[in-house]
């Protein structure tokens, strides 16, 4: 599949990796696909786009880097365990120093990066937020944010109480990738394929 040809901004990738796995009965980032755990399947797809990396984890969790892995990565901790995964994304966007962060989930193992690499590209000025169409609901990961207007907009859900993703998007009144355009790099649609019980591994 040929690399894109868009213009990519400065960019990090910040991967979410602080739930509890409670519809999986385990660790599932640690559980093996291929002969890797699900977090290194996310990391190498992120890894594709920027060498920068933020890694959100449950308070007191530990993650190992896969050796080899091409890219500068930083691991923070979630300020309230298993808060909601807009808590975790607000300490992330905290230390991040790039103007766009590209956003997924720890165990979205089959990302495709000419995927990422496109939502990316799309945040320009006057464009805050993009995430995936996807016909009949609304697909919060992955995104792409303008970094200093989600921390704004962040803080203000979570003021409000909300703790959603989606609750996110809405504040910054996101933009859909359409279909047929991701979709033409991923026909399968891979990237939006997550795990959350041990059926989806077999799956």
């Amino acid at each position: 599949m040929s690399e894109q040809p868009l213009q990519l901004p400065a960019v990090t990738g910040i991967v979410l990796a602080g739930g509890r796995s409670a519809r999986f009965g385990s660790d599932k980032l640690a559980v093996e696909l291929d002969g890797r755990r699900l977090i290194d399947h996310a990391l190498a797809a992120v890894a594709a786009v920027t060498p920068a990396i933020v890694i959100v984890v449950a308070p007191g969790s530990t993650v190992v880097i896969p050796g080899g892995l091409p890219a500068l990565v930083r691991v923070v901790d979630d300020p309230e365990a298993f808060g909601g995964p807009l808590i975790g994304l607000g300490t992330a966007l905290a230390v991040v120093e790039t103007p766009v962060v590209l956003v997924v989930g720890a165990d979205m193992p089959r990302m495709v990066p000419a995927v990422l690499h496109r939502l990316a590209a799309t945040i320009v000025p006057g464009r805050l937020a993009s995430s995936l169409e996807v016909p009949g609901r609304v697909q919060p990961l992955p995104m792409a944010l303008d970094a200093g207007a989600a921390r704004e907009a962040a803080a203000a859900v979570l003021g409000r109480g909300g703790r959603s993703l989606r609750d996110l998007l809405l504040e910054l009144n996101a933009m859909a990738l359409p279909a047929p355009a991701w979709l033409a790099l991923d026909p399968t649609g891979a990237t939006i394929t997550d795990i959350d019980r041990p059926g989806d591994i077999e799956a």
